[in-house]
C-alpha cells in the first residue's frame, strides 16, 4: 500500500500546487491503449480532460495545456469544439461524455464520486485532419477510443 500512498500524496501535492494533476494508465496487455486524464478540475467546477492513444509525454503536455487554460483563464469547452492552436498544423475536437470500461478515470472518481465527474476527452485527428468518426480515418478504432461520438 506504501505505493499507492506515496502515489496519493505526490497527486495531493501537485493539484494543491497547480489545481490538478495529470494521470496516465500504460498498457498491461496489447489490447490495452495508453491513456491519460486530469484530476482536480472538478473542484473547480469544470470537466475532467481524457485522451487516448498518444505517447505519455505528448498526452501530458496536451492536457496540461487545456487543463491551464480551463483552470487560469476559466476558458470553456463544448462538445464537438475544434481547437486548432494545441496541434501544431492539426485541429483536435473536444467531446463530451461519461467515462467508460475502455476510459475510466478512476482516480478522479475515486476522489470525487462518479455522479459529480463530467468529462471532456480531447480527440486528435489522423495525419490528413480527419477524425474517428470521419470516413478515411488511417487509425483503427481501438487506436483512440471515445467517450462519445461526435
Amino acid at each position: 500500500m506504501r505505493d499507492i500512498d506515496d502515489f496519493l500524496r505526490r497527486q495531493e501535492e501537485i493539484i494543491e500546487a497547480t489545481g490538478w494533476a495529470v494521470t496516465h494508465v500504460l498498457p498491461t496487455d496489447d489490447a490495452t491503449v495508453p491513456f491519460a486524464y486530469t484530476v482536480g478540475l472538478t473542484a473547480h467546477d469544470h470537466p475532467e480532460l481524457i485522451t487516448a492513444g498518444l505517447p505519455q509525454k505528448v498526452a501530458h503536455s496536451l492536457l496540461n495545456d487545456l487543463a491551464r487554460r480551463a483552470y487560469d483563464k476559466a476558458e470553456r469547452f463544448t462538445h464537438g469544439q475544434r481547437i486548432s492552436d494545441l496541434i501544431t498544423g492539426y485541429d483536435a475536437i473536444i467531446i463530451d461524455g461519461p467515462p467508460t470500461d475502455e476510459l475510466p478515470p478512476a482516480m478522479a472518481i475515486n476522489r470525487y464520486g462518479r455522479d459529480q465527474i463530467l468529462l471532456q476527452q480531447l480527440v486528435w485527428p489522423d495525419r490528413q485532419n480527419r477524425f474517428p468518426w470521419e470516413d478515411g480515418y488511417s487509425f483503427a478504432p481501438q487506436a483512440q477510443p471515445l467517450i462519445a461520438q461526435l
